[in-house]
């Protein structure tokens, strides 16, 4: 009998009966065998006799020389695997086994769950309640209990007492009003420039040209250190006030606006041009919708500094206001009050984070 050869192409064949089989890539529990199967390691076809000595068998060929020789596997192995790919071996007695119930295909007739949504955050309306008074209520525990000393942390009883002092003696009003004021002018000013200034810069290379390195100086500036500045500049006054908070609110928000428009897809760009969308229209309809929320979530940011500096601009010059309020509990040790203005400003930046979580809502409805 002649010797038989490897063919030409990379796959092997495995010697049954008088034809051979071509095996493609052996599988065994997902993973391909990195091993090829050598078909002169086949045994004969039944009623053939293969007269070679045992040196023959083993010298590869005149075409397998200077070839890498091929890993050896067990023929029964091979056969076994070839009976499967064919549909000899029914599924779940090989690899129906070793699939994970998530990748195997479901009955006919079987709803299959809508996976288009990605990552759905659901809201959980009181979970966030409970963890705060769990704290509050692990606070007062400690307290009463001396493990928690009153000259480092109030009992959370005693700052509710010292909040209803103050709503009832009128000067709680007193206190928000000026700074509400202050915040809303200041934060409006800042966030108002920051995104016109981003657009520009996002949509003009000439804009970003010359802005961007602007931006970069003045990024990095303490706004709070700015303040002796500003009250040189603009008086000690409301002034001075509004131009620290519209400054800290303004870089952040230019920083977010251009890299929310850097971040629209390009693909979406082209389309409108391809249909002959004007300029205009490609930028109110697919450039803001598409950079609106990398928008809000740095209002996000420059609102949360504005209530920083809010605070660090009353506490210079200022009678009323939150930041006032905080200064005079905090030079006369007054650990109380002191806490109930703390306490107003976080519940100033919830409210203000619901809201901007409600122009979420509201503005990019069309998301999935």
């Amino acid at each position: 009998m002649s010797d038989m050869q490897m063919p030409e192409d990379d796959s092997p064949r495995v010697a049954r009966g008088d034809r051979a089989v071509t095996v493609g890539t052996l599988r065994d529990s997902g993973s391909p065998l990195e091993g090829r199967i050598d078909v002169a390691a086949a045994s004969p076809a039944p009623g053939k006799s293969d007269s070679r000595s045992a040196a023959q068998k083993s010298a590869p060929g005149p075409r397998e020389r200077g070839k890498k020789q091929p890993q050896r596997l067990d023929l029964n192995l091979a056969l076994a695997a070839t009976a499967d790919l064919q549909g000899a071996i029914p599924p779940d007695e090989t690899l129906a086994g070793s699939i994970p119930a998530s990748l195997a295909t479901p009955p006919a007739g079987t709803p299959v769950r809508f996976r288009g949504k990605g990552f759905v955050t659901y809201p959980h309306r009181w979970v966030g309640l409970v963890v705060f008074v769990a704290l509050l209520l692990f606070v007062e525990w400690g307290a009463r209990a001396g493990y928690i000393s009153n000259l480092t942390v109030p009992r959370p009883t005693d700052v509710i007492a010292a909040f209803w002092e103050l709503w009832q003696s009128g000067m709680f009003l007193t206190h928000l009003a000026p700074s509400l004021t202050r915040l809303v002018v200041g934060a409006s000013l800042g966030v108002g420039l920051g995104i016109a200034t981003g657009l520009l810069i996002g949509l003009f290379s000439l804009a970003r040209a010359g802005l961007v390195p602007l931006v970069a100086a003045l990024f990095p500036i303490p706004k709070i250190a700015l303040l002796p500045l500003f009250v040189i500049w603009f008086g000690i006054d409301e002034a001075s006030k509004y131009a620290l908070i519209a400054f800290g609110t303004f870089t952040p928000t230019v920083v977010a606006t251009y890299g929310a428009v850097d971040n629209v897809d390009r693909t979406l760009i082209r389309m409108g041009q391809s249909f002959g969308l004007r300029w205009h229209t490609i930028v109110g309809s697919i450039v803001l919708p598409g950079a609106m929320p990398g928008i809000l979530s740095g209002l996000r940011i420059s609102l949360s500094i504005a209530i920083i500096l809010l605070v660090a601009a009353e506490m210079l010059g200022a009678q009323y206001g939150i930041g006032a309020y905080i200064l005079q509990a905090g030079s006369l040790y007054d650990l109380e009050r002191l806490f109930v203005g703390v306490a107003i400003l976080s519940i100033l930046g919830v409210a203000i984070s619901a809201l901007i979580g409600t122009l979420e809502r509201k503005m990019l409805s069309w998301r999935v």
